[in-house]
């Protein structure tokens, strides 16, 4: 097989250029906030992957068993002799790898495309792979998913897109139609789509995995202004925030804040600002949408998508949909 292919659609000045204008316009407005992607840097996606191993943090475990018990129906499901799959926020792969084993263990895994803003974790996903899956063509995508769907690879005939982890329950309302429309305008009929997403359940349990006893998402929440403090040349003093994690019931909405715990001036010398927060004031800093089974559903309908399955884990804790673009 020839070497991975490589599209570059951001570099390191793209992304330090996001954050200034990401950070300036999130701490100057009224509630302060900071995007939810801001946490992970490397140190931020370790906390995030010994998260996932906390007894209360659900997600991963039950989309995992997920794929692991329903990888060869999914793979099936598809009805196509050669698959490509192109995970958005690949990451290290994981997520994917019982989908892709299911492929390429009956030859129909015809190219893998993890697509990640860290071209790092993309070359590194490519090397490792190209010794499990020789056969498959192997690209790589280093990219914004909220902006570079448009650079997906068009020259394979199906094409199967994964969105996994929960991650699209980070959007508001309106970020997630975008997405979708963005998506749906990148694919081609017949393409496919499969998306995990966390579902509506007893909000204690819910409230128990942001909450966790060991305290991890609340180091993980915090995290950002270490971020911001090495990033931006900032003084924050992060101990001084409490981590909050709230349920919104109208919504079915997690919302993640850190709250000031006394008056602080903080200082952003990069930006050239100061920030002040007062006792109690909050920086919102990211939301989790749990999701009804047809309201999904319909929300895909109405973006271009038709579903044709759903699997959940023996709880009904998480669901993964596949869609067809229309």
């Amino acid at each position: 097989m020839p070497a991975p292919e490589l599209r570059i659609c951001l570099d390191e000045s793209d992304l330090d250029a996001s954050l200034r204008l990401d950070v300036r316009r999130g701490l100057t407005s009224h509630p302060k906030y900071l995007p939810m992607r801001l946490h992970y840097d490397g140190r931020g996606s370790t906390l995030f992957a010994e998260l996932t191993r906390q007894p209360e943090y659900y997600q991963t475990r039950s989309e995992r068993a997920i794929l692991h018990d329903r990888a060869g129906e999914i793979a099936d499901a598809l009805g196509a002799d050669d698959v490509s799959v192109i995970e958005l926020g690949a990451g290290r792969a994981e997520k994917i790898r019982p989908l892709l084993s299911a492929l390429a263990g009956t030859g129909r895994l015809d190219a893998f495309w993890p697509f990640d803003v860290a071209e790092g974790e993309v070359r590194d996903v490519l090397l490792e792979l190209s010794t499990a899956y020789p056969d498959a063509y192997l690209g790589g995508i280093v990219g914004d998913f909220t902006r570079h769907l448009a650079h997906l690879p068009d020259h394979h005939d199906t094409r199967l897109v994964a969105f996994l982890g929960g991650t699209f329950g980070n959007f508001t309302g309106m970020e997630r139609s975008q997405f979708l429309r963005d998506l749906r305008e990148a694919l081609r009929p017949g393409d496919w789509f499969l998306l995990g997403a966390d579902l509506v359940k007893d909000p204690d349990v819910i409230l128990a995995a942001y909450n966790d006893a060991a305290g991890v998402t609340a180091e993980f929440n915090r995290h950002v202004l270490y971020v911001l403090n090495h990033r931006l040349d900032a003084d924050f003093e992060p101990d001084n925030f409490e981590h909050i994690a709230l349920w919104d019931n109208d919504t079915a909405t997690i919302d993640m804040r850190l709250r000031a715990m006394k008056p602080m001036k903080v200082d952003l010398s990069a930006l050239a600002i100061d920030v002040s927060f007062s006792v109690g004031e909050e920086i919102h800093t990211g939301i989790s949408t749990k999701f009804l089974r047809g309201e999904l559903e319909n929300h895909l309908q109405a973006t271009g998508f038709e579903t044709t399955r759903c699997w959940t884990d023996e709880r009904g804790y998480m669901g993964v949909f596949l869609a067809c673009a229309i």
